[in-house]
């Protein structure tokens, strides 16, 4: 194949794979979550005694299909950028490699000894479901949402944690003599934290009637609580997505996506994007 062709050709296999702006791209897509539900699926299934016992065979041979599919999959996404070390080493790249992974380490460890040990291997194809990120768009206002809140998370989680701790040295003064549930502070901050996030397990109820009722008033504030932080990323949710929208175009020498609508260059890696 001369040059130019095989240029044009990577350059179309880059928009197919890597993109959903061309139908081409959506039905590429579309195929992909399927399989990748489908192995998770299988997974699973798998792991249900009665039914590995029973389809051992099946699952084995449906197994070697998606790696299979997935192998040729990672192999083309290396094949389309031009710098392929850079996408091997990405977050994406990392989980492509360790979709397929474990079906081959399998081979190589086919002994009665290592039979945990490769169980402990074809069990890291779960990660196939985080390959259904390359599929969320939004996802990157979602992470600068989080990244823009994180310091006011960090205050919000400090003060918490001051709190429990108070509350439970507390609990430790009024019930520690005749509970031996609360028989030290560490104890009362587990309490404490237990009755903040309104999970209340039970293993530790107050028996005094002032050690009840400051349970009744953290319960309540356990409700109060929760909505803090929830409002801190919802803001920041709001203002990223006003900022600005971004396409499905990924770079075709580092594979990031995630840029605006009208970027010529990669924000991550400089080079020039797709025209």
């Amino acid at each position: 194949m001369p040059q130019s062709e095989s240029s044009a050709f990577r350059d179309k296999l880059h928009e197919v794979i890597f993109e959903a702006d061309t139908p081409e791209g959506k039905a590429f897509d579309i195929i992909l979550l399927i399989l990748i539900a489908a192995s998770v699926l299988t997974v699973m299934l798998e792991s249900v005694e009665p039914l590995q016992r029973q389809y051992a065979a099946l699952f084995t041979v449906i197994e070697w299909v998606f790696t299979v599919f997935f192998t040729i999959e990672y192999l083309l996404r290396l094949y389309c950028v031009l710098r392929p070390r850079k996408y091997a080493t990405s977050f994406f790249g990392i989980i492509d490699l360790l979709a397929i992974l474990p079906s081959y380490l399998a081979l190589f460890l086919p002994t009665a000894q290592y039979f945990l040990i490769i169980r402990a291997f074809r069990l890291i194809r779960i990660f196939r479901i985080f390959k259904m990120a390359h599929f969320i768009n939004e996802g990157d206002i979602i992470i600068q949402a989080l990244r823009a809140s994180r310091a006011k998370i960090t205050v919000f989680l400090t003060f918490v944690s001051l709190l429990v701790i108070i509350i439970g040295a507390l609990m430790y003064l009024i019930e520690g003599g005749s509970n031996e549930g609360f028989s030290s502070i560490p104890r009362g901050v587990y309490w404490s934290v237990v009755t903040l996030t309104t999970v209340g397990y039970g293993d530790i109820t107050p028996r005094t009637e002032l050690g009840q009722l400051i349970s009744a008033v953290v319960m309540i504030l356990g409700y109060a609580i929760i909505a803090v932080p929830t409002g801190i990323v919802s803001a920041e949710f709001v203002k990223e997505y006003k900022s600005g929208r971004t396409n499905t175009q990924a770079c075709r020498y580092c594979g990031q996506e995630g840029h605006d609508l009208d970027a010529i260059h990669c924000k991550y890696c400089g080079e020039k994007l797709n025209p």
